[in-house]
């Protein structure tokens, strides 16, 4: 599989990307048979051994993402830590905590984490008893405790809960801390990944503190007693404040080295070294990088990668994933993965008038493609050692099916893998009863580090969607919760998500959206620097238009300000007998404008618009040559232009 073919498929037709995924995710009628029994067995099997005290999955069902609380927590999360001001802080948890029925959740699970999450974001962050007449109407009880005590006193205990939140997510705040709190889990027989919380360097001094966290944590994972097999995960945009496609020479010369040493330390300390997976956009300079590192280590078998399912390039990456190993004669371990950013990746997409998503639309479609991956991973396994990082049990038992597991040994090796904190009655249940190998994903940090990765487990596992919240919800039966996604595929009307419209359609029929491009697709980009050097190959011309003729004058020159010796073209001076023929025109033709009607000169402002986009080469030269501006900038001038004339 050649990185075209990865590109061609970036923003390919939903439809025509699930219904190739459908063919290779469906199973035989025998097969689907025995998933279905597996996945029904799972599943009862965890609702009915509930833990009176749990950790993550009991919270999320506490406060799923439907309800006003919920929403709630998540404003809180995204937003309070990252506010540098008191006063709007202050202001977050007046407009947040108030209106909100808190009183629903006291009492009402039988998890202490939850029930001290509730009373420490209403009070103090201490588990207090409070005289029941007093929270009856726990919106006018707040109010009066704000009015009473002052916002920094909730604020301090909202940070206080948030935290308490946070220790359900991470396994450490230092690696040491969180080697020691894994033998309890690793005496059981799982592995564990550690990550070391932080991503998104903005500064040289963030990269080279994250690269010596990375460090440290390897050295100290070299020989750690009670462990079994550890892994480390890292996060490029960790390691380089500007790991973006526009800078791919610059990232290649300056990523690539530290990568490759912290590989070496990996190999040296035999432990696995996992490249997670982050934004779509990133995936292409991800793989460059990867392939640089992969090609110089020999024989060395712990240098991974992790594949977002959600994401319609998914398998053609594992097909170039399994012909890199064929071809340098050693396998790679993959972590197939659902995907953690799929609310960003819609908006960002939308927002950028793409001409689709990178993403599918529909959760059952991402499940399809996990699956069809899935199949393909084991196909590959004598290139690919194969890791499913999964919560749903309908996904694990098609996984132990089509291995051949839940009848003995499966036809290759492989393991599971679930996040700290989530997932462990399904795995614990796996591993005991299927003998599978399990691996735990342990974040690694400080409270401050926490944030992004809090947001993106809070929407990934809160939505109403997620297996562990259907599966919380006792009204829910199981045998739908635990359905096939080919046989929940085949009911829809249509296979993108009719509520999610294209990027060009964000505005329904009042207008549309201004097209943008993928800069990130280094096919997109070189063929789009192509077309400009051609559009500016000769000097332009410019100057005042009178009756659509460009009026001939003194000519300066003008050059580009990132080079003073490259003429950009020569702007033609205006003088008052051009100025007075404008004016004249303009008062001349204002009748037959207005005799138009709004109708025909909204088609001319239209037409504008398409013109814009057709000579959007021409353009965007234009404004990096003459104004100095990036591509992205240049990009986002000539589609504000096209939207203001739409509008």
């Amino acid at each position: 599989m050649s990185r075209q073919a990865i590109s061609a498929i970036y923003l390919a037709d939903e439809a025509t990307c699930v219904a190739a995924l459908l063919a290779q995710a469906r199973l035989s009628e025998d097969a689907t048979g025995r998933v279905t029994s597996l996945a029904t067995g799972l599943a009862a099997h965890i609702r009915a051994h509930r833990r009176p005290a749990g950790g993550l999955d009991v919270f999320l069902r506490e406060y799923a993402l439907s309800s006003e609380e919920g929403v709630a927590l998540m404003c809180l999360a995204e937003a309070l830590l990252r506010i540098p001001d008191s006063a709007t802080m202050d202001a977050l948890i007046r407009d947040k905590i108030t209106p909100a029925h808190w009183e629903r959740h006291i009492g009402h699970s039988d998890s202490w984490f939850v029930n001290a999450s509730t009373l420490g974001l209403m009070l103090t962050g201490r588990i207090v008893r409070l005289d029941p007449a007093q929270t009856s109407d726990a919106g006018n009880f707040f109010g009066r405790l704000i009015a009473r005590s002052g916002e920094p006193v909730i604020r301090q205990a909202l940070l206080h809960a948030m935290r308490i939140m946070g220790r359900q997510f991470v396994l450490g705040r230092t690696i040491g801390e969180a080697i020691a709190h894994a033998k309890s889990d690793a005496s059981r027989g799982y592995r564990h990944s550690f990550d070391m919380l932080g991503e998104g360097a903005r500064t040289a001094n963030q990269a080279a503190h994250h690269f010596q966290a990375y460090s440290n944590a390897i050295q100290s994972l070299s020989a750690p007693a009670g462990l079994h097999a550890p892994g480390i995960s890292v996060k490029l945009s960790a390691l380089h404040p500007r790991f973006e496609q526009a800078q791919h020479g610059r990232v290649m010369a300056e990523l690539t080295p530290r990568v490759a040493e912290l590989a070496a330390l990996a190999c040296d300390a035999n432990i696995d070294l996992t490249i997670d997976a982050e934004e779509s956009d990133r995936l292409d300079l991800t793989l460059d990088i990867f392939a640089a590192i992969y090609a110089g280590l020999r024989d060395w078998e712990g240098f991974g990668l992790a594949v977002q399912a959600y994401q319609k390039r998914a398998p053609h990456v594992l097909d170039w994933l399994a012909a890199l190993a064929k071809q340098q004669g050693r396998r790679i371990p993959v972590r197939l993965v659902k995907g953690a950013y799929w609310d960003s990746e819609i908006k960002r997409a939308q927002e950028r008038g793409l001409s689709s998503y990178p993403v599918f639309t529909r959760k059952a479609s991402t499940d399809v493609s996990y699956l069809a991956c899935a199949a393909r991973m084991i196909a590959a396994g004598d290139w690919l050692n194969p890791q499913f990082a999964t919560h749903n049990a309908q996904t694990v038992a098609a996984i132990l099916v089509m291995t051949g597991a839940d009848r003995g040994a499966p036809s290759v090796p492989f393991e599971f893998q679930r996040l700290h904190g989530m997932g462990a009655p399904l795995h614990d249940l796996v591993m005991q009863t299927h003998g599978a190998s399990c691996r735990i994903y342990a974040p690694v940090g400080s409270h401050e580090d926490l944030l992004a990765y809090l947001v993106r487990r809070l929407l990934e596992n809160g939505a109403n969607s997620s297996f562990v919240n259907r599966l919380s919800d006792d009204a829910a039966p199981i045998e739908d919760i635990v359905r096939d996604p080919v046989a929940v595929i085949a009911e829809y009307s249509a296979i993108p998500n009719p509520q999610i419209p294209l990027p060009e359609n964000l505005f329904g029929d009042e207008r549309r959206n201004s097209r943008g491009m993928l800069l990130s697709d280094p096919a997109v980009l070189t063929l789009l620097m192509q077309d400009i050097e051609t559009c500016l190959s000769a000097p332009r011309l410019a100057g005042p238009l009178v009756d659509g003729v460009i009026q001939k004058g003194p000519r300066e020159a003008v050059s580009d300000p990132a080079n003073l010796d490259r003429m950009v073209g020569y702007l033609s001076m205006s003088d008052g007998s051009a100025i007075e023929q404008a004016m004249a025109s303009a008062a001349s033709a204002a009748p037959a404008w207005e005799a138009m009607g709004g109708g025909a000169r909204a088609h001319c402002l239209d037409s504008a618009a398409d013109l814009f986009e057709t000579n959007r080469a021409e353009l965007l030269g234009l404004c990096i040559r003459e104004a100095g501006k990036t591509l992205p900038d240049a990009l986002s001038e000539v589609r504000e232009a096209v939207d203001f004339l739409r509008y």
